[in-house]
């Protein structure tokens, strides 16, 4: 997932917004598993994956304001 598909995400539901919402909570979840348990990882990723979580709760707030 771009981190410049925005507009794309315009697009989704918000059912489908709040799925991928969990699935990148679980995806972060287990990326500071891996770092508390010393296994390499990029460190990168957790960046990444905080920066779309930010992405996809500002994007749901907007569609619950919508309606």
């Amino acid at each position: 997932m771009n981190l410049t598909n925005k507009d794309n995400w315009q697009n989704l539901t918000i059912n489908d917004i709040q799925e991928k919402i969990t699935n990148i909570r679980k995806e972060i979840i287990f990326i500071k598993i891996k770092q508390k348990t010393q296994q390499t990882i990029k460190p990168n990723n957790l960046k990444k994956k905080k920066h779309i979580l930010a992405q996809l709760l500002t994007l749901e707030t907007l569609k619950l304001k919508q309606q």
